[in-house]
């Protein structure tokens, strides 16, 4: 290894005092080299976050530093070594921010929600530059439009509510990497980032060491990214050291069991395994020109600069009775609108139409009032991309599972306790943690229990958010298995929502691909896979990680596809934003927004 830059030696964190201390991190060691990329890999729990934040002396009250060092080379005078187990707090301030940064995996828990995202990433600038009020603007608006920003200025007074959770990672990477630091530790940055958004997050970091130099400590359980990015991995499991080395060796030559599993269980598309659906009349939801316009805030009283943003633009899809649709694109796409619309949590624009069939014939929602309009609430329900913010922390499990089931008035409170218990162990899940609180359990967990939740009212629709987008891929499979046999042990139909076409490669029947809030593409998984006709198709396949380091992505495909944006497709692809053009059949049930 060249010079380092940061090297944890024998490193010990335990949880607790006393008789009662458990010790989650255990004789960890690794070191950073100057200007590289370090990859720190594991499953939740393995203790990967905890060692990031000893490092950035972020760790949490009632967690204790047993042992080891934390050796830091600033590049400040004399560029000497220091031990961040041992300094000051003051000394640590200085070097927060300016000298580390850090990238943190939940950016709503870590973005105010009181203050405009740029005076959020401009107090940086301000504590480590002194640079006047305009200039940090300028560089704030900068730093936006590199990480991917469509309206850089637009972001600068937006409010963190006001973003997709893909936009607010990008603006905690501006907000991480705008100072330029020694070593950048990102936590799981683009865990929910869509693959282009990803591919082109990690390109630009990656051009930022190149031009300053920055080394970067990468935590992350996608091995389809360090593969891409990383010049070294340790790999860790239970607070404890697996393996280390050059990322090339161990990627295509594993010698530890755990890190084979890990490359194993990496999602990948498969043409083979794709599901060929027969054409079906018996549909649940039947969806006709769909379009949402919402009017954006404005300034002032009279809310002066107000306009029009159109979140989905004549969306037309139908959902078969015991089948699988997958509705894919990147963020901001208008994927979770299209949702809510089907949910009857938002009112499409006028002339839109959607039809339901739940089985005693066709209606729309629209007309449901008192009575029917509850029923109908139990036959659709929803999987949400967060489980831990979409899970009442004062709630035990079963009162969670039983909550639905009380608001429709359905059993008494004996028959809900047995309905939970059946449903914990549906999901794979013991009945003896039903006292417990959400807070207890893993994400993978938590994530049954939300399915668990939204299975407890028997709904004949299932739609599932991006459920598995913050998951290892060891659970992130298992979701999948499970949403897998529910659907043929229930007879479900889902709408399944993702950013990632490997994600969904094995369990949808039909794959509808959005961007800009109109559908680009539209064919059975099979035949998309095996003929994507679409530029943006073709991107969304060439972001795909693939685990092999001699795989790389395909940023010329990507950026044709996403990053320029449908103005710079070629014909016959183009189309106003404004007046998307019509899906035009291709080839039997294969449709692409295409000129005539």
């Amino acid at each position: 290894m060249s010079e380092t830059i940061l090297t944890v030696s024998d490193l010990g964190v335990a949880f607790g005092k006393g008789r009662k201390a458990r010790e989650v991190v255990r004789g960890v060691s690794f070191a950073i080299p100057s200007g590289k990329t370090m990859a720190l890999v594991g499953e939740s729990g393995s203790g990967k976050s905890v060692t990031c934040r000893t490092i950035m002396g972020l760790l949490a009250p009632t967690a204790s530093v047993t042992r080891g060092s934390i050796l830091y080379r600033c590049n400040e005078g004399d560029g000497g070594t220091e031990d961040l187990l041992k300094v000051r707090q003051s000394r640590m301030r200085q070097i927060r921010g300016d000298g580390i940064a850090m990238i943190f995996q939940e950016p709503m828990s870590s973005l105010s929600p009181f203050h405009t995202i740029g005076a959020q990433v401009s107090e940086m600038l301000k504590l480590h530059s002194e640079a006047d009020d305009r200039s940090r603007r300028e560089r704030v608006i900068e730093a936006f439009e590199g990480v991917g920003f469509a309206d850089p200025a637009r972001t600068f007074d937006a409010y963190p509510f006001e973003l997709s959770g893909g936009m607010r990672q990008r603006a905690m990477i501006a907000m991480a990497t705008i100072c330029v630091p020694n070593l950048l530790i990102a936590d799981e940055p683009t865990t929910a980032l869509d693959v282009t958004t990803q591919a082109m997050i990690l390109d630009l970091i990656q051009k930022r060491q190149e031009e300053t130099g920055m080394s970067v400590l990468l935590v992350t359980h996608d091995l389809g990214v360090v593969a891409n990015v990383a010049d070294y991995i340790t790999v860790m499991r239970q607070g404890e050291v697996m393996e280390a080395g050059r990322a090339h060796d161990l990627l295509t030559a594993p010698s530890h069991p755990y890190l084979k599993r890990l490359i194993a269980a990496a999602p990948a598309i498969d043409t083979d395994k794709a599901p060929v659906p027969t054409s079906s009349d018996d549909l649940i939801v039947r969806m006709e020109n769909v379009s949402k316009t919402y009017v954006s805030r404005g300034r002032g009283l009279f809310g002066i600069g107000s306009e029009k943003v159109h979140a989905l633009r004549d969306v037309n899809m139908s959902i078969p009775r015991g089948g699988t649709v997958a509705l894919v694109g990147e963020s901001g796409s208008g994927k979770s609108t299209l949702a809510r619309i089907v949910m009857r949590d938002e009112t499409a624009d006028p002339g839109s139409r959607v039809t339901y069939d739940m089985g005693d014939g066709p209606f729309e929602a629209q007309d449901l009032k008192a009575d029917a309009l509850m029923q109908f609430r139990q036959d659709v329900q929803i999987v949400f991309q967060d489980p831990y913010s979409s899970l009442s922390p004062r709630m035990t499990v079963q009162d969670i599972l039983a909550e639905p089931l009380k608001v429709h008035d359905i059993c008494n409170r004996a028959e809900r306790r047995e309905r939970s218990v059946a449903m914990m162990r549906r999901v794979g899940l013991s009945a003896d943690h039903l006292s417990r609180f959400p807070h207890a359990f893993s994400g993978g967990q938590r994530q049954r229990i939300a399915i668990a939740r939204a299975l407890a009212l028997k709904p004949k629709l299932l739609i599932c958010d991006e459920p598995t987008s913050a998951l290892d891929v060891s659970v992130q499979a298992q979701v999948l298995d499970l949403l897998a046999d529910l659907r043929e042990e229930m007879g479900l139909s889902y709408l399944f929502i993702s950013h990632d076409l490997a994600v969904v490669s094995h369990l949808a029947d039909e794959i509808a691909v959005m961007c800009r809030g109109a559908v680009v593409e539209q064919a059975p998984s099979k035949v998309l896979f095996e003929a994507p006709r679409h530029p943006y198709t073709r991107a969304l396949m060439a972001a795909a990680p693939d685990p092999h380091p001699d795989h790389r992505l395909d940023l010329n495909a990507i950026a044709l596809g996403a990053g320029a944006r449908p103005e710079a497709w070629p014909e016959p692809y183009r189309y106003d934003r404004n007046d998307p053009l019509p899906l035009r059949e291709v080839d039997a049930r294969h449709y692409v927004r295409m000129d005539a």
